[in-house]
Order: structure tokens, then sequence, then C-alpha cells
């Protein structure tokens, strides 16, 4: 493997990153499967549960009780899905649409201000691997 120490190095930072990004939510926020369904709903429209879970790379049972607490807390919406009467449709709900809002900008703001102790150069390395991040993260 020509570039396994790279890749070992991008995923310690990517993971150290990620666990900095979690610890900026506040206490009794969403999980994070919720949000990969709220995030996902926010992203794509409405969707199976199936459709949502391959996306999320997850069997659909192991969502089934997080659809549940979202359509309990009025986060999601169910509905018969037109095109198959024998699926549901899971589609965002205003306060869905808010909470993940509110929870991406709490996070927002902390790493905006962490961005300015960055230099511009700095920022625009970032900004540019962000860009090559979200196409590894749709690769194969």
């Amino acid at each position: 493997m020509e570039h396994l120490p790279e890749a070992a190095r991008i995923r310690r930072a990517v993971l150290r990153f990620n666990r900095r990004l979690r610890q900026e939510r506040a206490d009794g926020s969403l999980s994070p499967n919720q949000l990969s369904v709220l995030g996902h709903l926010y992203r794509h429209g409405p969707a199976t549960p199936g459709e949502v879970a391959a996306a999320e790379r997850q069997r659909p049972q192991s969502l089934t009780r997080v659809f549940a607490e979202l359509a309990a807390e009025g986060l999601i919406e169910r509905a018969p899905d037109p095109s198959d009467g024998r699926q549901s449709l899971l589609s965002l709900t205003e306060a869905g649409r808010r909470a993940l809002e509110a929870d991406m900008a709490q996070r927002d703001a902390w790493l905006a201000g962490a961005l300015g102790s960055l230099s511009e150069t700095e920022r625009g390395v970032l900004l540019l691997a962000a860009a090559v991040m979200e196409r590894l993260g749709q690769a194969e």
C-alpha cells in the first residue's frame, strides 16, 4: 500500500477534529445517529427508512429506534410512500430543521472562532482540503 502512512495521518487528524467538534455540542443534544438521519433528510429530502439506512451505511433495523425517537420528538414525520404503499416515507419537520440547524450553528460558531487564529493561507488550505475530503467521502 503506497499511501498507507499518509492515510493513517489523515485518519488520525480527522478523528481528533471530529472528537473536538463533538465536544462543542451542548449536553442533551441529538445523538450522532439522530444527527445523521436529520442531516440526510435535510440534504436529500424525504426518503424511505431503507434509503436513509443505505446512505448512512447502516442496516434499517439499526435505525428503527432512532426513527421512532425522532418521530416522537416531532423532528421527523412518517407518511405512506405514494409510489409504494407498503413503505413509509420519512421527512424532516420544521422542528427537525430548527434542531439540526441549531446543532450545526453551535459547532460552526466554535470553528469560526478557531479559524480566526489561522493565517489566510492556512484557511485556504483547509477549504481546499474540505473539498477533497468531501470527494473522498463519496468514493466507493
